[in-house]
């Protein structure tokens, strides 16, 4: 898949960090990638990416700060 001309996103703030950037793709697909190294995408399905947001949504991915890190999700 041709993503050359695809319009990469990325949540505002300093541009010299590295960020996660996503793109939206042809057939609903999303493209995700680090800033630091755009060559490298990772493509992800339209029900895929709709699994990934209902999980950060819904805290499946949240960090537990108490036990040093780490996926805590809801339990």
């Amino acid at each position: 898949m041709d993503i050359s001309g695809a319009e990469w996103l990325s949540a505002p703030g300093d541009t010299s960090e590295v960020r996660v950037e996503i793109a939206y793709l042809e057939g609903g697909a999303v493209g995700m990638r680090a800033s630091n190294d755009p060559e490298t995408v990772l493509r992800y399905t339209a029900s895929e990416w709709e699994a990934f947001v209902l999980g950060v949504r819904d805290g499946e991915f949240d960090i537990d700060v108490e036990d040093g890190g780490g996926a805590g999700g809801k339990e």
